[in-house]
């Protein structure tokens, strides 16, 4: 049976331009694209989709599919792992919604994109100032691509092709580290954590460290939620051997935990989406990315960079797109990084965030997460066969719970929660195997008294059979 194709005025998808598009490229078939993607996980079949519908109709398909979804105020979710539950005051959305800002873009025309241009590098400035950095870009895609970049940048400044990164990370981000690496023929090494605290191991770390080092990375707070109170071993082990020092941190923990400029990092990444920016399902999100003021830093560095300059008289100021010979709309040859599109409007939202929440409502925020979370835990290791959390380190607001002794799994208890509208944590047996029957569980600021001790008292059940 002959095979019927859609045609559209607009959408050019019909033979005859396919393959005037592929004698183009050079190529027989529309496979070859697609021959990077492993084939085991690509779909071997056509895609369900329903016939052309109006208008209407597809709104109603939406609608008839959103109405399964269930938000985080009728069911509480301790989920850990990357994209945390934080409140967004009203007024954030709104703002950064305002037809001025709403693109992810960058706005190039300086001359009628001044506000963009000012939010964004007031954005800049304020992750300055969060980080204990000197310089800041507009944004990467999120934390993964943030760290793949500074991976890239330490390779470019030191002309070395190793990077050491902690094994308590999140498995995603690693392999985020090495797509982004491999063209590049970077070597990753990977640091043990040790098996009581949750933190890297000095004795490896220093073993590993050499003059082929371009860079040593740490997360503080790291995947397990344990804060790293190594720093300043760590950043002591690096500097002999001339490697540059990554740090990536959650935005949040800044207002309680000391800056990683202040403990010698030459880089900082991390996820700014607690910032302001809603959980989405899992995005967009929202790559951080500072660093020293060193001009080998600087134009070594990813992604875009807003300043402010002046007229001549010194009568005005303006802001502009600064050092673009990095970028791949000039000199594409010799560009850092081929990010073109980023977060403009995530930064922004950022931005108002954090200008809403000032210094002292971000400290507070940060007790606040670590007073809850220390309180979920002391309760959750008071039932009988839960602990919490598994490493003897201090934590912010994520934390492992082991159940082994309970008799029966990780995932069991989770299905068991959700019987009870409660989201548990994040099951992380098949990333971490060697720490058993174990899920990694966030509390925040959203996550209410009541909350908790519904969570306690669901476990208390589930424990009971």
């Amino acid at each position: 049976m002959k095979k019927r194709f859609f045609k559209h005025s607009y959408l050019p998808n019909v033979p005859e331009i396919k393959k005037k598009m592929l004698n183009e490229i050079g190529i027989e078939d529309i496979e070859e694209l697609f021959t990077d993607i492993p084939s085991e996980v690509r779909l071997k079949r056509d895609l369900e989709l329903p016939g052309p519908m109006s208008e209407y109709e597809v709104l109603r398909e939406l609608k008839s599919i959103l109405n399964k979804n269930i938000s985080t105020l009728e069911m509480p979710t301790f989920l850990g792992g990357g994209v945390w539950p934080h409140y967004i005051p009203t007024h954030v959305s709104t703002l950064a919604g305002r037809s001025e800002f709403y693109t992810a873009y960058t706005p190039y025309q300086g001359e009628i994109s001044q506000g963009a241009l000012q939010a964004l590098w007031e954005y800049q400035s304020m992750v300055c100032e969060l980080t204990g950095m000197e310089v800041a870009n507009a944004s990467m895609y999120d934390w993964g691509s943030a760290l793949g970049e500074a991976a890239l940048m330490s390779m470019r400044v030191t002309k070395r092709n190793e990077f050491i990164v902690p094994k308590a990370i999140n498995p995603e981000r690693i392999t985020t580290l090495k797509t982004y690496t491999r063209g590049a023929g970077a070597i990753i090494k990977e640091i043990a954590y040790d098996t009581e605290t949750g933190m890297i191991k000095l004795d490896e770390l220093e073993g590993s460290v050499s003059e082929k080092t371009a860079g040593v990375y740490i997360e503080n707070p790291n995947y397990f939620g344990v804060i790293e109170t190594q720093v300043n071993e760590i950043q002591e082990i690096i500097q002999k051997n001339g490697s540059l020092f990554v740090v990536g941190a959650d935005p949040i923990s800044l207002g309680i935990l000391e800056a990683p400029g202040e403990y010698g990092a030459d880089i900082v990444v991390g996820e700014g989406q607690p910032l302001g920016n809603a959980m989405n399902f899992g995005g967009p999100l929202l790559g951080v990315f500072g660093c020293k003021s060193t001009p080998k830093l600087i134009r070594s560095m990813p992604g875009r960079l807003i300043g402010m300059t002046s007229t001549q008289d010194g009568e005005m100021r303006g802001y502009v797109m600064t050092m673009q010979t990095r970028e791949q709309h000039i000199r594409r040859e010799k560009a850092t990084s081929n990010i073109c599109s980023n977060e403009a409007l995530c930064a922004i939202t950022a931005g108002i965030y954090m200008a809403t929440i000032g210094p002292g409502g971000l400290k507070k925020l940060g007790e606040i997460c670590m007073t809850n979370s220390n309180y979920t835990m002391k309760k959750i290791n008071e039932i009988n066969g839960f602990k919490a959390p598994i490493f003897k380190a201090p934590h912010l607001k994520e934390f492992t719970v082991n159940v082994d002794d309970l008799g029966t799994d990780i995932k069991t208890v989770h299905e068991k929660l959700l019987q009870r509208k409660i989201h548990g944590g994040k099951a992380i047996k098949k990333e971490f195997p060697e720490l058993g029957e174990t899920a990694l569980y966030c509390v925040t600021e959203v996550h209410l008294k009541q909350d908790i001790d519904k969570l306690i008292g669901a476990l208390k059940e589930i424990a009971g059979g």
